[in-house]
């Protein structure tokens, strides 16, 4: 800081009038953009560069002609500043607008895969068992042929369509599996994340239901699918080795809880950054709301939305 004054008090005295006029703009200009400094040290740097070169300037110009460069001088020091807080500004906005697009995606990608979780169950409910009842039936109708000392046509015939069908059942068994590749997941999923966290983190972590269990729209799911996955991995990273409990309840809203023990130091209550943000603006699309912080247990993270 005392450079970028040093240095603009040297060229002040150096350069002509004309010049002198812009110094302190493109001073503070430098000293935001290479030193990231801020308001309050650009405000340090004009009054050191003002209170050296001022003696020098009043020697050969009037206190008048000194006293208005001076305020010409802080006031585009002042635009600097101002221009450099209406950049932050703006990249903090692109960030929060990445993160809500993000978010919005994820939405769309939810509702989806429900979509497509519906269509494979109602691909294997009515198809794959009309087939497979189709195929048991023609099994049993190229037996009694059999028996029966039907032509040879005949039986080939149905064994034909047997074969067929078996075919058709057999695609849409594929069909149904490629659908749920990608499926939503569901409270198993949730229970997968703590165990991979517990033989990872080789500490005790359990996973709780509370309440009776019901079908969630993918999106709820999803939210919360993605808020475990958050938490666990920011309890890695801030609460290395802590014992985890997490609980989900069903009742008027859909609460899930992750709490790690004995929680992060105090020097880490703020952790999680852009991911927390991410879990927070993902509960509020859904109506919810999200909460992190220290409680007497531990540290805690609270996911609430309706479902």
């Amino acid at each position: 800081m005392l450079v970028f004054a040093g240095a603009g008090s040297l060229l002040w005295y150096a350069l002509p009038d004309s010049v002198l006029v812009v110094l302190p703009y493109w001073v503070s200009r430098a000293a935001l953009r290479y030193h990231k400094a801020g308001p309050l040290e650009i405000a340090v740097i004009v009054v050191a560069t003002l209170g050296v070169s001022v003696p020098f300037y009043l020697a050969t110009h009037s206190l008048t002609t000194a006293f208005g460069s001076a305020l010409g001088m802080l006031a585009l020091s002042l635009a600097a500043i101002n221009r450099r807080n209406r950049e932050t500004q703006l990249e903090e906005l692109e960030v929060s607008l990445a993160r809500k697009q993000a978010a919005l995606e994820e939405h769309g990608r939810a509702a989806a895969l429900a979509e497509r979780a519906r269509i494979a169950r109602d691909v294997h409910d009515v198809l794959a068992h009309s087939l497979a009842g189709l195929s048991l039936n023609l099994q049993g109708a190229r037996l009694m042929l059999v028996r029966d000392g039907a032509s040879a046509e005949a039986i080939d015939q149905v064994t034909r369509a047997q074969g067929l069908a078996a075919d058709g059942l057999a695609e849409a068994r594929r069909a149904v599996a490629a659908l749920r590749e990608d499926s939503v997941p569901d409270e198993r999923a949730l229970a997968d994340l703590v165990t991979a966290y517990r033989l990872e983190a080789g500490v005790a972590a359990s996973f709780e239901v509370i309440g009776t269990a019901r079908e969630l729209p993918a999106e709820v799911m999803s939210a919360l699918y993605r808020t475990l996955q958050e938490a666990l991995a920011n309890t890695r990273k801030h609460a290395v080795g802590a014992p985890v409990v997490v609980t989900l309840s069903y009742g008027d809203v859909v609460r899930l809880t992750v709490v790690d023990r004995p929680g992060r130091r105090p020097d880490r209550a703020a952790a999680g950054g852009y991911g927390l943000l991410g879990m927070r603006e993902r509960a509020e699309l859904l109506g919810g709301s999200l909460a992190a912080g220290p409680t007497a247990d531990g540290w805690s993270v609270e996911l609430k939305v309706p479902g």
